[in-house]
């Protein structure tokens, strides 16, 4: 009897509820699953077909082709080993937070990620002739640049002229813009951004004495960089985002379309989110350990950015070099499941763990600082440890002045109605867009909940 009332008992089943709802939590962000499939083909297991082909090009690769030339011989290799990679990591590894356009598609930047960091890891315990051999065999190019080769921007400041002015608004402008504008998509905070934005023009500062590229004109760093590239950039982003959390996504399979321009159409909205929830990081009722997460994402962003500066400039790469550009798209894949994941963690109080995502990122970001470090031991003996103490201090300040200044806008100037909207969990009656086929000619309609 004892043993059958504990069985049923209230406290029991609250504690297995209890585990339930925290493995929802996680499974969330670390695993989420399909519910609607459009197409069965593409989200059936097909492993034993995937199996025969890369048996046959194992065979193509290692017996059909020339194998005479050394070089060729090791660069084939490694790619057939990162092929392989990425086929286990399809099958193998988690979805991630995110299952648009497929989940396996964020299933292969997850091994990508893991790779990356290896391959950092690698270059952690090599001297830094090693690297710069393996960097000159990937691109010999690579020998006839120095890093002193790269635009100055902090010169002749008092010269401001119409025709300067435009001639620093080259490529690295529009990198700013597009750059601050997915940084909105993916944080979708306006407090957060602005002062994310601003604390980069202190650490350029801060920094200046070792990366010489640092080094900018006050109008160009704090007008041009600040108010007008990453101002349009937020601006822009969070516009998109608005824009798309005042819609409602009902989807329908593209089978029960008839219509070819239907079917061409919910093909297309396969790229767009499944769903899209407004972000609340900061909460007048929010913990001290909310803030404490925020500070973290402040400093950690500043030092990922910061490895991109330091990385080209102590293994001497140009801006434009595709080994930088392909490491910054490879960031900015990485980095959005790592900040749902992260989000998670900090405000739901049910998920115990963070995404596998963004543990993997944490990791790449301490590697690579590791690297800039150890590679860049003559360029760091010149770090002047005052400049590092005013950045960590001013850094602090302006998070917490952040946190305060967020909390009192939502407390005083938002307003209980639009306070009521941002937490709870359901959305106003307003204009919607439903993705789904009403007649044989209309397939996309508004209507109101």
């Amino acid at each position: 009897m004892k043993a059958a009332k504990m069985k049923n008992s209230p406290i029991k089943h609250s504690t297995n509820s209890n585990k339930r709802t925290r493995l929802d939590s996680f499974s969330s962000i670390n695993e989420k699953q399909v519910d609607d499939i459009s197409l069965e083909f593409f989200y059936k297991p097909h492993t034993i077909t995937l199996l025969a082909i890369t048996i046959g090009i194992v065979i193509y690769t290692a017996f059909v082709r020339d194998n005479k030339n050394i070089e060729n011989n090791i660069w084939d290799g490694i790619l057939c080993c990162v092929f392989f990679f990425l086929i286990i990591s399809v099958l193998a590894f988690p979805n991630g937070p995110f299952i648009r356009p497929h989940p396996a598609v964020w299933r292969i930047v997850f091994g990508l990620s893991v790779l990356y960091l290896l391959a950092i890891l690698f270059l952690l315990f090599q001297n830094y002739q090693t690297v710069k051999s393996i960097f000159l065999w990937l691109d010999p190019s690579l020998a006839n640049f120095h890093i002193d080769m790269e635009k100055e921007y902090g010169v002749n400041c008092s010269d401001i002229t119409l025709e300067r002015v435009w001639s620093h608004l080259d490529v690295f402008a529009l990198g700013h813009y597009l750059g601050w504008m997915f940084k909105a998509i993916l944080i979708r905070h306006n407090g957060i951004l602005w002062a994310i934005s601003c604390m980069w023009e202190i650490t350029e500062i801060a920094f200046a004495h070792l990366l010489p590229n640092f080094i900018e004109c006050w109008w160009d760093a704090w007008i041009l960089d600040v108010l007008l590239c990453n101002g349009f950039g937020i601006w822009c982003g969070l516009r998109i985002c608005r824009m798309l959390e005042m819609r409602e996504y009902k989807w329908v399979s593209i089978r029960d379309i008839h219509s070819t321009t239907g079917k061409i159409k919910r093909a297309v909205l396969q790229f767009t989110p499944e769903s899209w929830a407004s972000v609340r990081w900061l909460d007048p009722k929010c913990s001290y350990m909310r803030i404490i997460a925020f500070c973290q994402l402040v400093l950690f962003w500043q030092i990922s950015e910061l490895n991109t500066f330091f990385l080209k400039h102590v293994f001497e790469m140009p801006p434009s070099h595709p080994l930088v550009t392909g490491r910054l798209i490879l960031i900015g894949v990485i980095v959005a499941p790592s900040v749902k994941q992260y989000y998670t963690y900090v405000t739901d109080t049910q998920c115990k763990r963070v995404g596998t995502q963004c543990w993997v990122y944490g990791c790449i970001m301490v590697s690579e600082a590791l690297l800039c470090i150890k590679h860049g031991q003559e360029l760091f003996e010149r770090t002047q440890a005052i400049n590092i103490a005013v950045w960590l201090l001013i850094q602090l300040l302006i998070s917490i002045l952040c946190v305060i200044g967020c909390v009192l806008w939502h407390k005083h100037f938002r307003g209980q109605s639009d306070s009521s909207r941002e937490s709870s969990p359901l959305k106003p009656k307003s204009p919607v867009v439903t993705f789904a086929e009403y007649d044989n000619s209309t397939h996309l309609t508004k209507k109101n909940d």
